[in-house]
């Protein structure tokens, strides 16, 4: 059982990636293995909208989106991190998620279990939290609960780790995931994936 992790922020070592390793380290703890993938400073081009990955099942830029599809074939899970930039995610790791989401929206993620975390100086985490679980959503992906939203508060390099409560929201993060992960697997192979086996349903309303 495996989570691939993306730090969603151009710091290698900033807040963003002390909460996610405060995750990554209950993860751990709890058997989960974790793969640590830092996106948040790469030159990483939004989607053009060619839909050449419908045809392929790749993007057709042929970058860091693909490696990430490949990994995310044998994980468990995706953690995504990401500071507030006025009150939503990071550009670059918005421009990577709706490539990587949008080229495998024919490939079943089917309860790979999904968990975002946001970082702010005050304001607009919820909604950058808000933002990052729709991509879940979309995509037969639990999204991982926590005691509070996923979130944490900090400016200054390590001001998170004076966040005691988002610290602790992080660790409780890593637990409901590394539970849901190790409980969906299990159901899985007793009842089976809950994925509809039906052709899929697309309704326009073209006048």
């Amino acid at each position: 059982m495996k989570v691939i992790i993306l730090n969603g922020s151009p710091k290698a070592n900033g807040n963003t990636a002390m909460a996610l390793h405060e995750v990554e380290g209950t993860l751990n703890a709890q058997g989960i293995e974790t793969e640590w993938i830092h996106v948040g400073h790469k030159n990483i081009h939004g989607c053009i909208a060619c839909n050449k990955c419908w045809d392929s099942g790749e993007c057709a830029f042929g970058d860091i989106v693909n490696e990430i599809s490949a990994k995310m074939r044998d994980a468990s899970g995706l953690l995504v991190g990401s500071p507030v930039y006025f009150a939503s995610p990071n550009g670059t790791l918005l421009a990577l998620l709706d490539r990587l989401f949008y080229s495998n929206l024919h490939t079943d993620w089917t309860m790979k279990v999904g968990a975002t975390v946001s970082i702010a100086r005050r304001g607009g985490a919820t909604a950058t939290m808000d933002v990052l679980n729709k991509y879940f959503l979309k995509t037969n992906m639990p999204v991982v609960p926590s005691q509070y939203w996923s979130i944490a508060h900090g400016t200054e390099p390590g001001e998170v780790a004076k966040d005691d409560e988002g610290l602790q929201t992080m660790r409780q993060l890593g637990l409901n995931m590394a539970f849901m992960i190790k409980s969906f697997d299990l159901g899985i192979k007793q009842f089976g994936s809950p994925k509809i086996k039906e052709p899929l349903t697309e309704t326009h309303f073209i006048r």
